[in-house]
């Protein structure tokens, strides 16, 4: 799923290898993404996210209904 279809928006980060003759080479750093189902209780229902381990904090700190508003407004469909 491209970055900016993720519920989080988190896309990869990109750098260089630099080996010990210094040259360099191009890295990338993938998001440590995870699948979580929450229970939605004003939708008395089970909804599945691809959370970045950042966001599921961020998820336990603001709470599910929040957190599934915030994805809803930046206009990713949630099943």
């Amino acid at each position: 799923m491209p970055a900016h279809r993720m519920p989080t928006g988190v896309a990869p980060g990109f750098d260089n290898r630099i080996s010990h003759s210094h040259r360099r080479t191009s890295r990338r750093f993938d998001p440590h993404v995870q699948r979580k189902r929450h229970w939605l209780p004003s939708e008395g229902r089970h909804v599945g996210l691809r959370l970045s381990a950042r966001a599921i904090r961020t998820v336990d700190a603001i709470g599910v209904e929040a957190a599934v508003a915030r994805i809803r407004a930046r206009g990713v469909r949630i099943r």
